[in-house]
């Protein structure tokens, strides 16, 4: 491989950890596409790389949000836990089948609540009340609930679950923008490596790509975190509304190739 393709893995690491800073999203969004069609690299390990590049700069960028105040740990690491369970029966129905209609239906669920979030922004209800709990076992649970499905859907699409998490803790728990973002990466780290495991255990991780990937990924997500905290909550909204839409379609055509 010749250093101009070394240049273009870390530029394609630079643009997913800037990505991933601002929207709380996988790695797998940008990186799985881009080895799979540009480097020829089998759909599995693809997958396995994408997520090895997810742990580190999950933990850079949320690292840099948890100095904000912009992650909570309570409900993040219950989802987190949960989510590790989850993720390995993923990651054994990844290596077995495509999952084809689970994306699909995945993105038809983005489409349409990126739509109605933006619609309620038009409307003037962008901010969401934060859900509270009579009892702390209820919270708890809901947490539990929440991490294993995101858990099994980041063991199958080879995500960290960013987007499933952002959706989760904006929609069902009410959490803030920045919050939802810093939390989730953070419950993505962890979810990355519990998912990582299956697949390094079946050979699919491209170390030599992971790491050129991650070292622009860690540049952007250090640069896209500083300025991501910065931004009016309600600009975040709009634009992660935009994102969600994006994804769901491109997740829409997948399913259909």
């Amino acid at each position: 491989m010749t250093y101009v393709l070394y240049g273009v893995l870390v530029i394609i690491g630079l643009i997913t950890g800037t990505i991933t800073s601002l929207v709380g999203a996988s790695a797998v969004t940008l990186i799985v596409p881009a080895l799979s069609m540009l480097f020829h690299v089998d759909v599995h390990t693809a997958i396995g790389t994408s997520l090895f590049v997810d742990i580190i700069t999950s933990i850079v960028v949320a690292y840099n949000y948890y100095r904000k105040g912009h992650v909570e740990l309570k409900s993040g690491l219950w989802i987190a836990i949960a989510s590790v369970v989850g993720a390995q029966f993923g990651a054994n129905i990844a290596n077995a089948t495509k999952g084809v209609t689970l994306s699909g239906l995945f993105g038809i669920l983005l489409i349409f609540s990126g739509f109605n979030e933006l619609h309620r922004a038009k409307k003037g209800t962008v901010e969401r009340k934060r859900i509270t709990f009579k009892h702390e076992w209820t919270e708890i649970l809901t947490a539990i609930l929440i991490g294993i499905a995101i858990g099994i859907i980041s063991g199958i699409f080879g995500a960290g679950g960013g987007v499933m998490i952002l959706l989760a803790l904006v929609i069902i728990l009410g959490f803030p923008m920045h919050m939802a973002v810093g939390t989730s990466t953070l419950i993505m780290a962890i979810t990355a490596l519990s998912s990582d495991i299956g697949y390094f255990r079946h050979g699919h991780i491209d170390f030599l790509f992971g790491i050129l990937l991650a070292i622009g990924a860690v540049i952007g997500g250090i640069l896209g975190s500083k300025y991501a905290n910065k931004i009016n909550d309600k600009v975040l909204a709009k634009f992660l509304d935009v994102f969600f839409i994006i994804i769901g379609v491109i997740m829409l055509i997948q399913a259909f190739i």
